[in-house]
């Protein structure tokens, strides 16, 4: 082989090596995507040290492909002492974007997310609070704008990219009768931590008039939204 010609491999495989370890290294910007056992896709968003869900989830059936039944009867709702879901107004339509419904019973199965996520318990709500800090922390959870939230969803700036969407609730007791209420209004998610009264659980709900989470120990009979945080 010629100088000329040795130089010129030597070159080409130096280029070569330079664009293997280029790409190699590249870094993405797309965010990690996550599917439950129905083939439901989610994003995610990292928020300080906690990766959440950037959606309500949607699953029909537990990790282990068990169906979780769907219950549409107000009464035998409002009657329930195991896990249910449904949709709100009990119309699929509500699937996208706002999830399902569940009952704390279907959370405290420990199966509801998908495998390496969790339903949070009250404490990872509490750290997510604390890290977002005191101003208007429900604000920077809620999705900006009224395409969903009733007018005037006050202080919301979506700056964690937790979009928090108004899926409402569907209520067992206070008269509801198992009736679904406060679509638009509110968003209601339930935690896996039992409350102090052995028939309620641990919740965070965010309204479309103040920009604060509000923490709170509901029935367990509800129809909350969950989101999934990612195992450590």
């Amino acid at each position: 082989m010629k100088p000329q010609e040795k130089l010129s491999a030597c070159l080409l495989a130096m280029v070569i090596m330079i664009i293997i370890m280029v790409t190699g290294c590249k870094k993405t910007d797309e965010p990690e995507t996550v599917t439950d056992i129905d083939g439901n896709l989610y994003k995610t968003i990292v928020i300080g040290t906690q990766t959440w869900l950037e959606e309500n989830l949607k699953t029909t059936k537990y990790n282990d492909g068990t169906n979780i039944p769907n219950v549409t009867d107000n009464s035998e709702w409002m009657n329930l002492n195991t896990a249910a879901y449904c949709w709100y107004d009990n119309n699929i339509s509500n699937k996208k974007p706002y999830g399902a419904l569940y009952n704390w019973h279907a959370v405290n199965t420990g199966k509801l997310c998908p495998s390496g996520w969790h339903v949070p318990s009250f404490d990872e709500f509490q750290n997510l609070n604390d890290f977002l800090g005191d101003t208007g922390p429900g604000g920077q959870l809620k999705e900006k704008g009224t395409a969903h939230w009733k007018t005037p969803n006050t202080g919301a700036t979506n700056s964690s990219g937790f979009t928090a969407l108004p899926g409402g609730k569907r209520d067992p007791f206070n008269n509801n009768n198992g009736a679904f209420i406060f679509f638009g209004e509110a968003g209601c998610f339930w935690s896996s931590s039992q409350g102090g009264n052995p028939m309620d659980g641990k919740d965070m709900a965010l309204f479309y008039d103040n920009a604060e989470i509000g923490p709170g120990e509901n029935v367990k009979g509800n129809g909350y939204s969950v989101r999934c945080i990612k195992n450590n």
